[in-house]
């Protein structure tokens, strides 16, 4: 509201959209890079790693996010990809080099 002078942010506002996407952006890809997963993956013990086991760092990290976009925007077909691939990979998973675990903890 600040930026706006008090004013409700018109539907449609490029600036707005792109300051949500950064703010996502950043949420995922720094809980992934500095903790492997973010605070709804805790819940369920979900990690993310990569090919090395450790977690990704953030050229992956960056890529898994987009990617996932990209996933979105094709309607989900790159989550659906996840149910005929034989390792269960999504389509930002093979694209960032990454993969979700389950800890055992």
């Amino acid at each position: 509201m600040p930026f706006v002078g008090g004013d409700a942010i018109e539907s449609g506002n490029l600036s707005y959209n792109v300051f949500l996407l950064l703010i996502s952006y950043l949420y995922f890809a720094w809980h992934w890079v500095k903790g492997g997963q973010t605070l709804g993956m805790r819940s369920w013990h979900i990690f993310v790693i990569n090919d090395s086991m450790q977690k990704p760092n953030w050229k992956q990290a960056s890529l898994r996010f987009f990617s996932a976009l990209l996933s979105l925007l094709l309607l989900g077909l790159g989550f659906l990809w996840s149910l005929f691939d034989k390792n269960k990979l999504a389509l930002h998973d093979h694209l960032s080099k990454t993969r979700l675990i389950v800890s055992k903890d």
